[in-house]
């Protein structure tokens, strides 16, 4: 009985947990800020913690999770209509390096020292500070970066090169299977994606590992 009863916690919590950081939206993991990242360990503490308590049942568990999952939302909902809020709630991007110069005093109120500014710049493909004009500290922790004129890479008009248009490629094969809904996106018929996978050696769909197409290009193929 105390089996069935874990089990029946955990798909419960399973459930709830799913509806309830679908509901929330996909800024909880893309856009991550300091008290999303809370707000989730919360959440999963609120499930894991239950689970394991005899006292607790199923049915307290999703009154926890709709409880904490509603705060979360009208705090949501707070900060994108009362911009005041998003400063308390989210914090505020920081310039932390203004016209090559770097603002010690924003470092050391955002409690981010030189390495691990350098760090950040690295990820950034940036290796000297020297190459920085401007650099903002965002909410997630995340550096964002304008180049000084001379250390920035120059596009096409810059170079007056006639610019293509651009396609987005779309997978027609993953792990050995048709992806019907890009097939039918990119316009072509099932039957030229099999003929295609052909000429490249695959017979059959499952020998093709990955199969992409893009607008005026051939079908880029890699086999098992």
């Amino acid at each position: 009985m105390e089996f069935t009863g874990i089990a029946i916690k955990l798909v419960v919590g399973y459930v709830s947990l799913m509806i309830t950081t679908r509901a929330l939206g996909r800024t909880q993991i893309t856009q991550i800020t300091p008290f999303d990242f809370i707000s989730a360990l919360v959440l999963g503490e609120l499930v894991g913690g239950a689970i394991h308590d005899k006292d607790v049942s199923a049915f307290q568990i999703i009154y926890a999770v709709l409880i904490w999952g509603a705060l979360i939302y009208i705090t949501e909902i707070t900060t994108q209509k009362f911009i005041t809020s998003r400063y308390f709630l989210e914090g505020s991007p920081s310039l932390i390096i203004r016209r090559g110069e770097i603002n010690y005093k924003r470092l050391k109120k955002n409690k981010l020292d030189l390495d691990q500014l350098q760090n950040l710049l690295r990820k950034k493909d940036i290796f000297s500070i020297r190459d920085v004009e401007f650099a903002i500290l965002e909410t997630d922790g995340t550096v964002s970066v304008l180049k000084k004129t001379d250390s920035d890479t120059p596009t096409k008009k810059d170079l007056n090169i006639k610019s293509n248009p651009v396609h987005l490629p779309l997978a027609l094969v993953s792990d050995g299977q048709l992806v019907e809904k890009n097939i039918k996106e990119a316009g072509v018929e099932k039957s030229w994606v099999l003929s295609q996978l052909q000429v490249h050696g695959c017979n059959r769909v499952r020998d093709c590992l990955y199969a992409e197409w893009s607008e005026g290009e051939a079908l880029y193929v890699i086999k098992y």
